[in-house]
């Protein structure tokens, strides 16, 4: 082992060549999850009419993918934790895109099954090491810009799949569009591995809140001493009011975030008489929204609130309910205005879907960035579960009307749950002053 002590130029130079790197692998290597993830739903048509799939056939195949990837991303949180991120995350993707290609080789509907739903099991591999090295290498005090900006890889990986994805399944059939992401998915796992690296420890650097001498990130470094992960486990996270408050608040973001790309258009359709190509354009705002809504959110957090997240998750809430409000009761017919009403419900929605991830990393323990974000993994498809049968029998029962009533009270009780992160930010912030 290297006994070379770095200066303060060479350690400057070291985390100056590391951070932007990480980023762009870690933006490229979950855009390529999202593409293998995401192939399957724009080859459904064209598979459901050579296949001669029916709905149920469908509905079963998501449902399988997505408790799998749920689970996955948790207990794959926690292995991460204690795995280098490099080959975590590149052998992660490596491995679904060879699924991804043994998927367009089976010839029944069982080993579709099998594979798509194993597919989700690799597909858990992604976010975790994300969240670690996030974490590991920005601090405290300019996390949110960073971690906003790597949350465009959600958006360009949504963006690409139906370009690529939906031309490969009109142009040359369902297995196409599976095939090519599968071999972009094993290569950039292959470029995953090459260019990512662990924790500035194994780099031979100090930890970043020692060297960007952030005191909220250097509270959190002293306020993580070596555990077992199943302490951590149990005392960071499971006996963690806050990380609990978190959680439940991520349900309700997830609800409204899918219950509105979901239904949103068939919304529109039935109440306002937009049609399928005007509603799915209104949808796409929708994203765009969210990706703004997103940088903003973790970018304003660092500026005016110093790193704490809790401010602006509330504020964005309440512009979240002003807005939900506002598409709901106003007696608007206007096409462009309820366009604008979406962009700003995306605004206002993945602003928190972000903060609230990062919070729960920033409100547990140093180690276990990816541990805690898995587990609020299960909440968020909770949240999203909740968004399709449920929700269809509230459609059935109390209409367009019990719909918005559900998802205006869902967006108030986000910022009632995390009122109490106020307090806890200003705990913080005097135990900052004191020393």
């Amino acid at each position: 082992m290297s006994t070379t002590v770095l200066t303060e130029q060479q350690i400057s130079a070291a985390y100056r060549y590391w951070r932007p790197r990480l980023l762009l692998s870690m933006v490229v290597g979950y855009a390529a999850f999202y593409l293998t993830r995401k192939s399957v739903s724009y080859a459904m048509p064209v598979m459901q009419l050579e296949l001669g799939l029916d709905k149920a056939d469908i509905g079963l195949l998501g449902t399988l993918f997505y408790l799998v990837y749920g689970a996955s991303k948790f207990f794959s949180g926690i292995i991460s934790d204690k795995t280098s991120a490099r080959w975590f995350m590149g052998t992660g993707l490596f491995i679904t895109g060879v699924l991804n290609v043994v998927f367009t080789l089976c010839h029944s509907w069982s080993a579709l099954l099998v594979v798509w739903t194993l597919n989700g099991f690799f597909q858990g591999w992604g976010w975790p090491p994300c969240a670690k090295l996030l974490t590991s290498w920005y601090s405290r005090n300019e996390r949110g810009f960073w971690w906003g900006c790597w949350n465009t890889s959600i958006t360009m990986g949504g963006a690409l799949v139906p370009l690529l994805s939906g031309f490969l399944a009109s142009e040359y059939g369902w297995k196409a569009a599976l095939l090519v992401p599968g071999v972009m998915g094993m290569l950039l796992g292959i470029w995953l591995c090459w260019q990512l690296c662990d924790k500035p420890a194994a780099q031979g650097l100090p930890t970043v809140g020692t060297w960007r001498r952030d005191p909220l990130e250097l509270w959190q470094e002293q306020h993580s001493p070596p555990m077992s992960m199943r302490a951590i486990l149990r005392q960071a996270i499971l006996a963690n009011r806050t990380i609990w408050l978190l959680a439940t608040s991520y349900v309700l973001v997830y609800l409204i975030r899918i219950a509105l790309n979901d239904w949103g258009n068939i919304w529109l359709a039935e109440s306002h008489d937009v049609s399928l190509l005007g509603a799915n354009a209104t949808l796409s705002l929708f994203e765009l929204g969210g990706l703004i809504g997103a940088l903003f959110a973790g970018w304003g957090s660092d500026l005016l609130f110093r790193g704490q997240r809790a401010p602006m998750i509330l504020l964005f809430a309440f512009g979240l309910f002003l807005s939900m409000t506002a598409l709901w009761l106003a007696p608007v017919h206007h096409y462009g205005l309820l366009s604008m009403c979406f962009f700003s419900l995306g605004f206002f929605i993945f602003g928190p879907q972000m903060l609230i991830g990062l919070a729960a990393a920033e409100y547990c323990h140093k180690d276990a960035a990816g541990t805690v974000t898995g587990f609020l993994g299960l909440f968020a498809y909770l949240g999203a579960a909740l968004a399709g049968w449920p929700l269809a029998q509230v459609l059935e029962h109390y209409g367009w009307s019990g719909f918005f009533t559900l998802l205006t009270l869902a967006a108030s009780c986000i910022g009632l749950l995390l009122m109490p992160l106020l307090i806890a930010g200003l705990n913080r912030l005097r135990f900052k002053q004191v020393s």
